[in-house]
């Protein structure tokens, strides 16, 4: 059974730092690309951020370019995304997420990101 796990969201001042983490298990996580998602209500979910599996190659969505850093550790199945100089509009559910072989999506529960001005 194949699930994702995030951990690290919370409450934080606008300006400030906030690092998610996502661990996947039951499936080959090292094959997969891995996506950061987030949503406010109301809202569709939008990418924030991408990494191919070597993790040499990251996408990183306009709005949050420059601020916003996803790294993975095949290793620890994980993927993370730091995130730095948080701003109000970053206030969302993150979402850890990819797609296996046969075009299943698969979602974590996300994890609540707060950010207060």
């Amino acid at each position: 059974q194949v699930q994702l796990v995030e951990s690290g969201g919370g409450l934080v001042q606008a300006g400030g730092s906030l690092r998610l983490s996502c661990v996947a298990s039951g499936t080959t996580f090292s094959i997969y690309r891995m996506d950061w998602y987030r949503q406010t209500p109301g809202n569709q979910r939008e990418l924030v951020a991408s990494i191919r599996r070597g993790g040499g190659t990251t996408d990183i969505a306009d709005s949050v370019k420059g601020r916003f850093t996803i790294s993975r550790d095949n290793a620890k199945n994980s993927v993370y995304l730091e995130m730095n100089s948080l701003e109000d509009e970053d206030t969302a559910v993150y979402y850890c997420h990819f797609i296996d072989r046969r075009g299943m999506n698969y979602w974590g529960q996300g994890t609540q990101v707060t950010v207060s001005s």
